[in-house]
């Protein structure tokens, strides 16, 4: 572990990884990661050892001893992390795609030589700070404000549900400026936070019980804090645009951590089936089994062909501030078919699949909140079916097959689709028709991406299953919004007329 320590941003990387790999699955079979899983937080010198490995490295630029912020790198480190432990997954992708990047991209190059000092050398972590208790995902009614004060900014506010709550020693923390009227502007600005400076420590006001992920701490936290002017980052265009690029390419990165999580459940899966013995033969045998077994290969396969994707669109030097169909295409795709592959997998353990001590068990609570957090996947899929109606309506086509074969980004796929897709689609719909539209366009993107791997070499095996396994799913998808009634929950329910003991 002290020689990587080391030289990190000096070996190669297939040999970076390779030792990150070994080292982190030694360590997690040495300190039993199943009961680990089972207390919140880690013990500092699990933590400790974790850091020494300097995964984060990957994420930090060259010129500040970092290995270069690759995409490739850092999705790499993600998806190894992610096959060993979720959480661990996700407290490395808060740092790369929440903090670190951000600040390669947007900080002051007054501050990044110490801050990313800290990062290798002391073991550092970092977050991001949007959510507010009353606003939730409406970002731009935030009401967390900053008032410039000569060379400093005081900022002021209330945020929760932030990973790694009084845990990260830096954040980047949103607001917006108000002006000598007291209004608070359009924009939106970020700050740097460091707590080591006693002004600009962040204090926590309660931490939070979640149900699952007990590695990271979340809880609510109150700003009162005077930082520097340099400590702002500075935006290209506007602040709402950089964070569009922030977030975007945060979503970017779901599939890294989707990648070694779903792998993790598939070797479980085909493990525990060819052992478990049913009768005269093992469950692999059986026709269902294999269905569900070809489903989680699929996942790995689609979530393969997300990572070389994103390899090739998202790295710091791109803006993706409008690439929001394909960004929230992979992150919502990829986190149901997480929350997806960790069901299978617990139907197929049977009873011993539902313990929190078992991968399992533990999968499901763990994968389940990455559907609602970055955007609950219901807003995205409808945010997908926007962006693409509104391009429809722009290019004066009302036929989706025909739409999606000029489109960039879905026009491979929609030719292996195009007899399930040449259907007419007209405007307004009803959200639950957006919904599914949504997930039928981010299917048909992610497969887009899978030709695309799959002409470089990918397994033809795998892509042809995966390929008609999404093809049933759109088949379903489809029918779902033919057959959407107009219904509605009841606001008031007649307790005699409802209760059916009254009946007999």
């Amino acid at each position: 572990m002290n020689a990587l320590a080391l030289d990190a941003s000096e070996v190669t990387y297939p040999e970076f990884l390779s030792r990150f790999k070994e080292s982190l699955s030694s360590l997690f079979q040495k300190e039993n990661i199943d009961q680990l899983s089972l207390s919140r937080g880690l013990p500092p010198n699990v933590w400790k050892e974790i850091m020494n490995l300097k995964p984060l490295s990957v994420a930090i630029p060259k010129e500040f001893a970092g290995r270069g912020a690759k995409v490739k790198e850092c999705l790499g480190i993600l998806s190894a992390a992610a096959y060993e432990s979720l959480p661990l997954s996700l407290t490395f992708g808060i740092n790369i795609a929440l903090f670190l990047e951000p600040l390669a991209k947007y900080g002051n190059n007054i501050i990044k030589g110490d801050i990313f000092k800290h990062f290798l050398d002391f073991g550092a972590m970092g977050g991001l700070m949007i959510t507010e208790p009353d606003f939730g995902s409406d970002a731009l009614n935030m009401k967390t404000q900053n008032e410039r004060k000569n060379n400093e900014y005081h900022i002021k506010g209330t945020k929760h549900w932030q990973g790694l709550t009084g845990l990260a020693n830096y954040w980047l923390i949103t607001s917006r400026n108000i002006n000598s009227d007291g209004n608070l502007s359009r924009d939106l600005d970020f700050f740097v936070a460091d707590t080591h400076n006693p002004e600009q420590n962040i204090e926590v006001q309660e931490y939070y019980d979640n149900a699952g992920l007990y590695m990271i701490p979340y809880g609510l936290n109150k700003i009162d804090i005077t930082v520097p002017e340099y400590n702002k980052l500075i935006p290209e265009t506007t602040g709402l645009k950089m964070m569009l690029d922030i977030l975007h390419r945060s979503r970017f990165q779901f599939p890294g951590m989707g990648m070694g999580f779903l792998k993790r459940m598939m070797d479980e899966a085909i493990t525990h089936c060819k052992e478990r013995i049913v009768g005269a033969s093992n469950l692999f045998s059986l026709d269902q089994v294999q269905y569900q077994l070809a489903k989680l290969q699929s996942f790995f396969t689609l979530s393969s062909a997300m990572c070389a994707k994103s390899t090739i669109v998202s790295g710091i030097e791109k803006d993706v501030s409008g690439s929001g169909v394909h960004a929230n295409s992979m992150k919502a795709f990829v986190t149901d078919m997480m929350q997806e592959a960790a069901q299978i997998l617990v139907q197929l353990s049977g009873a011993k699949g539902y313990r929190i001590s078992h991968i399992g068990g533990r999968a499901i609570m763990d994968s389940r909140p990455f559907q609602i957090f970055e955007g609950s996947n219901e807003m995205l899929y409808t945010q997908i079916s926007e962006g693409i109606l509104k391009d429809m309506k722009k290019k004066k086509t009302e036929n989706l097959g025909e739409y999606l074969l000029i489109n960039e980004i879905t026009k491979d796929a929609a030719k292996v689709y195009f007899d399930e897709l040449n259907i007419t689609i007209s405007s307004p719909m009803s959200q639950r028709k957006m919904i599914d539209l949504g997930k039928i366009i981010s299917r048909i993107v992610t497969v887009n991406d899978l030709i695309e791997l799959n002409n470089a070499g990918f397994n033809q095996e795998l892509t042809d299953n995966s390929i008609e396994i999404v093809r049933q799913e759109i088949v379903t998808l489809l029918a779902s919004m033919n057959h959407h009634k107009n219904i509605s929950a009841i606001c008031e329910i007649n307790e005699n007329e409802s209760n059916w003991m009254n009946f007999f």
